[in-house]
C-alpha cells in the first residue's frame, strides 16, 4: 500500500449531537492509516452550524474517541502547529481567501432573496432539470449592487463555477469518478452572516493543515467536485480522497435508531467493551486478508489498508457485535472482568459503594458463573437474580413435572441436610456435596442436578451450581428450596 511519507489525516465532526457509529468508523479508519504510516491524526471541530453546535456535544465526541482509544495528535484541546482547530475560531482566515477569490473574479456577491431562489428552483424542477443557481448576480453593475444594498439585502458570496469542465475524483475506494461542472451551478461559499459554508471551509482547513488524505463517508462524494474547484481556483494541490461506503441496517436501509443504538456512548452504556466496538467497526467495510475476525488495535494498525475497503455498503449486524464483545469478555483476566462488573452491579443496587471482603467473594462467584455466558456487561443483570435473595420463580409450568419425579424428595432432603451441616459454602464444598448427594441417593446426572437446579434457580439451564449456591448462601438456598419443593 503506497501512502507517502508525511501522512496527515483528519476527523472533522460537527458538534451537533453524540458521536454516531458512522462517524466513529470514519475516525477509526483515519486513525489506523495515520498509525500504520507513522503520520498524524488530527481532530478538527466543524462548528459553523452555530444554532445546533454545542460544547456538550464536543465533549461527548472527545470522550467517545478517547473511550475507543483513538487519541489525536493535534486538536482543539491539545493545540498543534496548524490551529485553531475549531472553525468558528478561524473566521479571519476564511475571510482572507474569500477576498482573494473575489479579487480574482472567481467569486462574487449574490443579493438574491430566498423567495427568488425558491422560484428559480421550482422552475428548473418543472423543466425536469437539476436545481442549481443560474447566475443571476454574476455580472451585476455597480448601480445594481448599490440598489440592492439600499434595499437592505445582505449578500452571500458565490463561487463562479467554470462551464463545460470535467471534474475528476481519483478515489482510493471508488476509483475514477467524473462530474460535469455544468450540473453544479454557482454555489455559496460565504453566508450572509459572514460564516463560510462547509464546502469552502473544509478546503481551506485541509490545505492549511497539510492534510494528505481525506478519508470520509460516501455521502461527501457529491461535495468533492465543489471542493476540487476551490483547490484549483486557489492554485493548490488537492489531497487524495477515499470515500467509505454507507453503513446499512440488516434490512439494507440506512442505519437508524430502529436498528438499535446509533451513538458510541449508547454502546458504552449497554455494556460493550471499547476493544470489541473498535474490532467490529473495523470490519464494517474492511475485509482482512485471512479468515480471522478478532483483532487487537495493534493488529489492525499493522493490517489495515484502503485497498481492502469495499465499495459495497457495510451491514451493521448487532448479533456479530455481541459475539465479538462476548469473545472479549471471555478473554478478560479475572481482575479486569471484576472491575468491569462492579460498576454495573453497583448501579443496579446489587453492590454497595464500599465493598467488603464478602462482596468481593460474591463478585468472584458471579464472574465464575457468568463470564462464559454473557455477551455484554449489562447482560449480567439478566441473570443476577440467580445469585441474590430468597425469591425464586419457575420459568415454565413444565418444570413442575421434573420436581414431581419420584427420586426428587430424597435428592432434595439429602441436599438440605448437607447444606445445613457444611461449615462453609464454597465452590469446592458444593462440588463435593453434589457428588455425595448423587452417591448417597444412588442417582446420576440429570436425575440429581436438574431438580436441584430448578428448585434453587427456577430454570433448567444457567451458570454452574457450584457458583450459584455459594453466592446465595445457606439461608437463601434453603428458603428457595422450601418455596419450590417444600
Amino acid at each position: 500500500m503506497d501512502i507517502m511519507e508525511n501522512c496527515r489525516v483528519r476527523f472533522a465532526p460537527s458538534p451537533t449531537g453524540p458521536l454516531h457509529i458512522g462517524g466513529a468508523r470514519s475516525a477509526l479508519f483515519n486513525y489506523l492509516i495515520a498509525k500504520r504510516f507513522k503520520g498524524q491524526f488530527i481532530l478538527r471541530i466543524e462548528d459553523t452550524d452555530v444554532e445546533r453546535s454545542s460544547r456538550e456535544s464536543e465533549d461527548n465526541i472527545f470522550d467517545s474517541l478517547r473511550w475507543l482509544g483513538l487519541d489525536w495528535d493535534e486538536g482543539p484541546d491539545i493545540g498543534g502547529p496548524y490551529g485553531p482547530y475549531r472553525q468558528m475560531e478561524r473566521l479571519a482566515i476564511y475571510k482572507k481567501y474569500i477576498q482573494e477569490l473575489i479579487d480574482k473574479g472567481l467569486a462574487y456577491y449574490c443579493y438574491c432573496t430566498e423567495e427568488e431562489l425558491e422560484e428559480e428552483r421550482q422552475e428548473l424542477i418543472a423543466k425536469g432539470e437539476p436545481p442549481r443557481y443560474l447566475g443571476k448576480c454574476r455580472e451585476l453593475s455597480p448601480e445594481q449592487k448599490e440598489q440592492f444594498i439600499q434595499e437592505g439585502r445582505k449578500p452571500v458570496v458565490r463561487f463562479r463555477v467554470p462551464g463545460n469542465q470535467e471534474i475528476v475524483v481519483n478515489d482510493l475506494v471508488r476509483g475514477k469518478v467524473v462530474f460535469e461542472s455544468n450540473g453544479i451551478g454557482d454555489y455559496v461559499i460565504l453566508k450572509s452572516d459572514g460564516i463560510p459554508t462547509y464546502n469552502f471551509a473544509v478546503v481551506i482547513d485541509d490545505y492549511l493543515m497539510k492534510i494528505s488524505h481525506v478519508i470520509r463517508a460516501e455521502e461527501h462524494l457529491s461535495n468533492t467536485p465543489r471542493q476540487i474547484l476551490i483547490y484549483e481556483a486557489l492554485g493548490w494541490e488537492t489531497p487524495t480522497f477515499a470515500h467509505v461506503s454507507l453503513i446499512l441496517g440488516k434490512d439494507k436501509s440506512k442505519m437508524s435508531k430502529r436498528h438499535g443504538a446509533t451513538s458510541v456512548v449508547q454502546y458504552k452504556e449497554q455494556g460493550y467493551l471499547p476493544e470489541a466496538v473498535v474490532n467490529f467497526l473495523a470490519l464494517l467495510g474492511w475485509a482482512p486478508e485471512g479468515e480471522e475476525e478478532i483483532f487487537t488495535m495493534e493488529e489492525l494498525i499493522e493490517q489495515f489498508s484502503l485497498e481492502r475497503v469495499s465499495k459495497r455498503p457495510a451491514v451493521f449486524d448487532i448479533d456479530k457485535l455481541k459475539w465479538i464483545n462476548g469473545v472479549y469478555i471471555r478473554g478478560c483476566s479475572n481482575e479486569e472482568i471484576r472491575d468491569l462488573f462492579i460498576p454495573v452491579l453497583q448501579e443496579a443496587g446489587h453492590l454497595p459503594e464500599k465493598l467488603s471482603d464478602r462482596d468481593y467473594q460474591w463478585i468472584q462467584l458471579v464472574i465464575n458463573g457468568l463470564q462464559e455466558k454473557v455477551h455484554t456487561l449489562k447482560e449480567v443483570l439478566e441473570h443476577i437474580d440467580m445469585f441474590v435473595g430468597d425469591q425464586v420463580e419457575l420459568e415454565s409450568e413444565d418444570l413442575k413435572k421434573v420436581l414431581e419425579e419420584e427420586q426428587v424428595p430424597l435428592v432434595i432432603e439429602t441436599l438440605k441436610e448437607k447444606i445445613k451441616t457444611v461449615e462453609e459454602l464454597t465452590p469446592e464444598t458444593v462440588k463435593t456435596m453434589l457428588k455425595e448427594v448423587s452417591k448417597e441417593t444412588k442417582q446420576k446426572g440429570k436425575k440429581v442436578f436438574m431438580p436441584i437446579r430448578i428448585a434453587i434457580t427456577g430454570k433448567m439451564h444457567g451458570p454452574e451450581l457450584h457458583s450459584i449456591i455459594p453466592a446465595l448462601g445457606k439461608e437463601n438456598v434453603l428458603k428457595r428450596i422450601e418455596k419450590t419443593v417444600g
